[in-house]
């Protein structure tokens, strides 16, 4: 009599749990070799440990067992060629969506962070943070009462279209056409949401209407560039600034700084994490470089080096002309 094994030996093999083994059973996909004639037990042929093989190879890969059972009576090198590589494409846009949602929880979490960070309060010095316990003889304490100069790191971004505010229109209608644009732009609205004004100017004249919508995204193909940035916060609905633009334009005048690009504005903390809209929080940066400073010339003497100084009689009338080597002065 040859040898049989019993579900639970068969399962100890094979590596395939007895309810499993059951349930394919039942759907006609793969049955033990023998049934006892007095307990209705299955019991399984050893060699059968390799045609079920087949069944664990196509499940492993997440083949739906109805395909896997309609292939498997007449299956062929190319029928399996076809079904695998159906497959991969299968896998290949779930490990889409897995890096999709990955750099969601990373960006979320990232701008979250930062957001909770600027409602405690941090330290900077030469405009990066630094922590708490970390000694330092002068640094500047960052809030979100405070306009600063800071680094900012390079961000991947995702700009939409132009957008196209008109007279009288609130916030909402230009972003819902952003919203609708979307997905036939491919740009994720589950990543945090920004705004950009192409200058300085638009933004004091309404900080609440951005040239274009964007998505903090770091595979994005736009980037805002690194460098040195004034940056300031509010906590408020989306669209609504305060008087943010006006306290960053007394910033900047104050430091004799000039702007140089774009402004930013990202929402940190949005309705993801807040649940009273008032108390959204939106970072705005715009970056900015320091005025040259003008030349001066000095009116009392002029001492060439190299040279004995001739009698005052001798020496050449004072100049209020600027030396031709010094850098013309900015307007």
């Amino acid at each position: 009599m040859k040898k049989l094994l019993s579900i639970r030996e068969f399962a100890k093999i094979s590596g395939i749990p007895s309810s499993t083994l059951r349930y394919w059973d039942e759907i006609g996909l793969f049955s033990p070799s023998e049934r006892g004639p007095d307990n209705n037990y299955r019991y399984y042929a050893p060699q059968q440990i390799i045609a079920v093989n087949f069944i664990t190879v196509l499940s492993n890969l997440n083949v739906p067992l109805k395909t896997i059972g309609q292939t498997g009576a007449y299956r062929t090198p190319g029928s399996i060629i076809r079904l695998i590589e159906r497959q991969e494409k299968l896998l290949d846009q779930a490990m889409r969506r897995l890096q999709e949602c990955y750099s969601i929880i990373h960006t979320r979490r990232e701008q979250i962070t930062y957001g909770q960070r600027v409602l405690r309060g941090f330290r900077i010095v030469n405009g990066d943070r630094i922590d708490d316990d970390e000694p330092a003889d002068q640094y500047t304490y960052v809030d979100v009462t405070k306009v600063v100069v800071m680094h900012r790191d390079d961000l991947g971004i995702t700009i939409g279209p132009r957008t196209n505010f008109k007279a009288g229109e609130d916030f909402y209608d230009p972003f819902s056409e952003y919203c609708n644009q979307a997905s036939k732009l491919r740009i994720n609205l589950s990543l945090p949401i920004g705004g950009i004004h192409n200058n300085w100017h638009s933004f004091m004249q309404a900080p609440g209407e951005p040239h274009h919508f964007f998505s903090v995204d770091p595979s994005g193909h736009d980037h805002r560039k690194a460098g040195p940035y004034v940056v300031g916060y509010h906590r408020g609905y989306y669209g609504q600034f305060g008087d943010l633009h006006t306290r960053m334009m007394h910033f900047i005048t104050k430091n004799n700084l000039t702007v140089t690009g774009p402004v930013y504005s990202i929402y940190l903390l949005d309705e993801v994490s807040i649940q009273n809209p008032d108390e959204y929080l939106v970072q705005v940066c715009v970056a900015v470089s320091k005025k040259p400073t003008k030349p001066q010339t000095s009116t009392n003497s002029i001492v060439t080096t190299h040279q004995s100084p001739k009698p005052a009689s001798d020496s050449p009338p004072a100049s209020n002309s600027p030396s031709p080597h010094l850098p013309p002065s900015s307007p």
